[in-house]
């Protein structure tokens, strides 16, 4: 393994003091692991806080901006942020309209977070978690509130961001998060391992010319490995994965098609994967309003792609529509 790397104890720190230093007209930072939009709080604005541990880039720490989050909590690579970065983190986000928390459903995360979330009522702050469960292979759908959350997350975020800045109530934001959680699913693909930067150790084994499907970001187990595919091929049984879930898109639903890369993957690969994520949703009636391509959640350098597929309705389409400013995000 091959890293530009300092000491590895400081990775989470250093990363968001290039991070802060690179936008520095855009972000500001809180805490050693907190950065928020330069304007939050933003006044009379439900707040909207994500987070979760570092590795995966831009995800979480580059979503904030107009249109996007007010604050991100970075953890150590892997891992969770700790409840008092992210007590800090819920503090920076509040201007009397109480807090929305947008992460991953990971058993750290929701640890940490939910203690975090207990410390700030008890200081008198409203807030409030809706957590992202998009990835569809580890649970069925009658178990999808254990599901883990991968590649909606930005799409679910600029929608719940977009209707807090369009000052919509608490309520309201956690009810258009809520809604753009269950009305999207993700599928995933590796065809070569992630590496833990501290030790250069790999999180999983992949034998040569095999891909194996259901791969998390941390190198959690999938649910079959097989030959190697081609890129129709792959895009065909990621796209059969999600249209067989509970979601029921059809013929006539208007949905956003995305294709992630892990971090190891180019963009050729993943403009073939488009190439017949479109061709596949057209031959069903399925429109696509939007397509996105690129690296929102990676995991160092893992290779491979997943996909991700969120039926919209109207109230979803205006919200996402609206522009976006962050970093790591921008439409």
């Amino acid at each position: 393994m091959r890293k530009l790397i300092n000491n590895p104890d400081n990775l989470a720190i250093e990363l968001i003091d290039g991070f802060v230093l690179t936008n520095k007209d855009k972000v500001k930072r809180i805490h050693n692991h907190v950065c928020a939009r330069i304007d939050a709080p933003v006044k009379d604005k439900v707040g909207v806080l994500i987070g979760g541990g570092a590795g995966h880039e831009p995800l979480f720490l580059e979503f904030i901006g107009k249109g996007m989050a007010d604050v991100s909590v970075h953890g150590q690579v892997f891992a969770a942020p700790t409840p008092d970065a992210i007590l800090e983190g819920i503090k920076a986000a509040d201007s009397g309209q109480g807090v929305i928390m947008i992460y991953n459903n990971y058993a750290g995360d929701v640890l940490n977070f939910d203690m975090a979330q207990d410390f700030a009522r008890m200081e008198g702050i409203k807030v409030e978690t809706v957590l992202v469960n998009d990835e569809i292979s580890a649970f069925p759908p009658q178990k999808k509130e254990e599901r883990r959350g991968t590649t909606a997350d930005h799409v679910v975020i600029h929608m719940a961001s977009v209707a807090a800045e369009a000052g919509k109530s608490f309520d309201e934001v956690k009810a258009i998060a809520e809604k753009a959680v269950a009305n999207s699913r993700s599928l995933g693909v590796s065809t070569a391992p992630c590496t833990l930067p501290e030790t250069g150790m790999s999180t999983f084994e992949l034998p040569d010319n095999r891909m194996e499907f259901g791969m998390g970001i941390h190198g959690e187990a999938g649910i079959r490995q097989v030959d190697l595919l081609t890129a129709d091929e792959t895009a065909d049984q990621l796209l059969d994965g999600i249209l067989a879930d509970d979601l029921e898109i059809n013929s006539g639903d208007s949905v956003i098609a995305l294709v992630n890369g892990y971090g190891g993957t180019t963009r050729m690969e993943m403009f073939l994967v488009m190439r017949r994520m479109h061709a596949y949703l057209e031959e069903k009636g399925i429109t696509v309003h939007a397509s996105e391509l690129g690296e929102f959640c990676t995991a160092q350098e893992m290779g491979g792609v997943s996909v991700t597929i969120t039926k919209l309705d109207d109230e979803l389409k205006g919200y996402y529509d609206a522009s976006a400013d962050s970093p790591g995000y921008i439409k």
